[in-house]
């Protein structure tokens, strides 16, 4: 690259509380973390740092309060290199929460809070000119925000692109139609689908819905993306790792693809790049923390997918 792309990353900003367990509760009762920290978070914002981290310049728009915990979130984001100043900040409003706890396999359950005005809808876009951008990334936490954001970056030929993610049917409905590039988890992929079925048929089914690009992830088991030139659906193996946890393993997988897309690397070439990049963080307890730089994930891709 002659200089690094430029990405915007639109959604979710949360200070997370993440405390480890050595199982996750089934039950009522206390229970003693062994670790834990406090991070700036969210979908969007972890998926911002992430990208950053693997060279490229990045700009969040984000919604928080007017609070001490959004000050503390744009620090927090900040200080990662990523450019925070289009996080509007809500007057009256809470920023956004989460409590996580992550097992020794790395498995974890998420409790976010999200306050409905600092989440309210924006007016409009927080620049009127996205062509500075050579993608743009949203999450479905912030709904209108996505939708601005993916249709302006549509109609001038940018990337649009969908982390498309548990969430109420209607707001997966209102933003699959909007994105050029869909990569889903698989609920949120049979949420869209309207019935369980395996990732690769629920790949093909979303490609049937829509011109745009379509992959569906499944964590360990890897991604499966829709080859428009062959008609039918390809696999990409995820590195086999002892993940140590998995927290925005998913954040990571999106800001690395995004990466990918805006230096126009082939659709394959960067699905193993974000593949590479989630599973190094998946080493790391941390969430976010565990991102890898540039050159960690060019050695993973050498190691797994050899020349």
């Amino acid at each position: 690259m002659n200089s690094p792309v430029k990405l915007l990353s639109v959604g979710a900003l949360t200070l997370d509380t993440i405390l480890r367990v050595d199982t996750l509760p089934t039950h009522q009762g206390k229970f003693i973390a062994s670790d834990g920290l406090q991070i700036a978070s969210g979908m969007a914002s972890s998926a911002a740092c992430a990208a950053r981290r693997l060279g490229a310049e990045v700009s969040l728009w984000a919604s928080a309060g007017d609070d001490a915990v959004g000050d503390q979130l744009v620090a927090g984001i900040e200080a990662e290199g990523v450019d925070c100043s289009l996080v509007r900040r809500v007057t009256g409003a809470r920023s956004a929460l989460s409590a996580i706890l992550i097992d020794t396999h790395g498995e974890r359950i998420i409790v976010p809070f999200y306050d409905k005005l600092a989440q309210a809808a924006p007016g409009a876009l927080p620049t009127q000119d996205l062509s500075a951008f050579d993608a743009v990334l949203v999450d479905v936490r912030w709904p209108g925000a996505a939708a601005l954001a993916l249709a302006a970056a549509r109609a001038i030929g940018r990337p649009a692109i969908l982390d498309a993610d548990t969430a109420p049917r209607d707001v997966l409905e209102r933003l699959f139609p909007l994105a050029s590039h869909i990569v889903a988890s698989e609920p949120a992929a049979f949420i869209l689908c309207g019935e369980e079925r395996g990732p690769q048929k629920a790949c093909e089914a979303l490609a049937r819905r829509t011109d745009a690009f379509v992959a569906v992830t499944g964590g360990a088991a890897g991604s499966w993306w829709f080859d428009r030139s062959v008609g039918s659906v390809r696999h990409v193996a995820a590195p086999r790792i002892k993940a140590v946890d998995t927290l925005a393993a998913g954040d990571v997988f999106h800001g690395a693809f995004a990466v990918g897309l805006a230096e126009a690397m082939p659709i394959e070439r960067a699905l193993r790049f974000a593949s590479a990049a989630a599973a190094l963080k998946c080493l790391r307890f941390g969430g976010r923390l565990g991102a890898p730089d540039r050159a960690e994930t060019l050695a993973m891709m050498a190691a797994h997918w050899p020349a």
